[in-house]
Parts: C-alpha cells; structure tokens; sequence
C-alpha cells in the first residue's frame, strides 16, 4: 500500500513523540496502523509525504542511490535573481559539501491554502516563490540552499516525490495510491 498525505505545518513525520510538551504526529489523521513514513518531512515543512507498508518500496523511494525527484515550492525572502537561480540550478557548496545540480525556477505565487500560522509579512522586504527539484534528500536541504545563496526560506512545500503528486490533497488529507 502506498498512501499520498499532506503533512500540516507543525506535525511530525511519526506516529508517537515522547517530547514534552508532546507535538502533532500522524496519529491524528486517521492513517492505516500499518504503515510508516517513506521519508521525512521537517516539522515545519508541509506538503506531500508517501507512507508504506512495503520495505522495498520505502527502500526504492528513500535510498539516495535511487535519486528520486523531490519538486518542491518554496516562498523566499528576497526576489530571486537569475544569478541566484543559475547558483542554486548548478548547486552550491554547504557545510557538508557541495549540493547535486538541481532544476530551479522562479514561478508566480502558488494557490495553496493558508498556512496557519501564517507565514511572517514584511512590507518592506519583498518575498518570491522558487520550484526546486533535487535528487538528493540532506538533512533541511532545500532551506540552507536558498539560504547559501541569500533567498531565506519563508515557507516550504513539497509537491511532488517521483510520479507521485500532492495534487489537490488539503493538509491532513491522504489518499491511497498505486505504486
């Protein structure tokens, strides 16, 4: 079984937490007890997350030398520049060393739903919206890439994991999918 689910803001990619206070975890979704997250999403990330029941699909979907394509819509603080976009295209070096090239644009504001809360306004700081693809998955990746090259991640949206798509999911829906 494969499940497409969008994870909220602020939500765990796990069933339990034994931090105290205790945050939101998938436990309140009404997921099948059979599965597991195929990946992680961060805490405040949101968007599509694949759960399985099946090890070598999570294996296939997971494993860094399968180089799944992970789309992403990201809100940045800044207004991206060609440079900007062209550094973040043929990757950029991170602390723990350089990023695979990834595909990148500058794409008009999305029609998501409102994040609660919301993401922090500015009047005198413009923002701007980046589709990212990587094939790669390092830890908070995709914020200390648009970071290295001076675009702040605002907020952060994964819409697509190989052929499977976020598509119309609201957060917390899910919806069982074939792999």
């Amino acid at each position: 079984m494969l499940i497409a689910f969008n994870k909220p803001y602020d939500v765990l990619c796990q069933f339990t937490d034994r931090s105290v206070p205790a945050r939101r975890t998938l436990a309140e979704f009404g997921l099948p007890g059979d599965v597991y997250a195929a990946g992680r999403l961060d805490f405040d990330s949101e968007g599509l997350l694949l759960l399985t029941d099946d090890g070598r699909l999570a294996h296939r979907l997971t494993d860094p030398r399968h180089k799944q394509a992970k789309t992403y819509w990201v809100q940045v603080e800044g207004t991206p520049s060609d440079a900007q976009v062209q550094a973040l295209g043929a990757g950029v070096l991170l602390k723990d060393g350089p990023t695979l090239p990834a595909q990148v644009q500058a794409i008009e504001p999305p029609a998501l739903w409102p994040r609660d809360p919301p993401v922090r306004f500015r009047k005198t700081v413009p923002d701007g919206w980046l589709e990212l693809t990587l094939r790669e998955g390092r830890n908070r990746q995709v914020r200390r890439m648009t970071a290295a090259v001076g675009l702040p991640t605002l907020r952060l949206v994964r819409v697509a994991i190989g052929g499977q798509q976020l598509d119309d999911l609201l957060p917390g829906q899910w919806r069982v999918c074939s792999a």
